[in-house]
């Protein structure tokens, strides 16, 4: 079940909204309700790696230098391939 949210935007900003929602057929509801759907769910993900991320500093879980450079040695070569 939806619920009605209020919010403000920029004339520019709104003008783009409707644009994108002709062009997609689709209301201006469903276009800004799927963008702020997949802004919470970057940014849930963002939130979560990063948390995760600090607790392992904490724990002192740091990669070695051996294992830094084998990851830098497989992306170089991956680098090269791809040039």
């Amino acid at each position: 079940m939806s619920e009605v949210i209020t919010i403000r935007v920029d004339r520019k900003t709104r003008t783009r909204l409707e644009k994108l929602a002709k062009a997609m057929e689709r209301t201006k509801s469903y276009v800004a309700a799927e963008a702020i759907r997949a802004y919470i769910e970057l940014n849930e993900w963002q939130i979560t790696e990063i948390k995760a991320a600090l607790t392992e500093a904490d724990a002192g879980d740091f990669a070695s230098e051996k294992e830094v450079h084998a990851v830098m040695r497989k992306w170089s070569r991956r680098a090269r391939k791809m040039a």
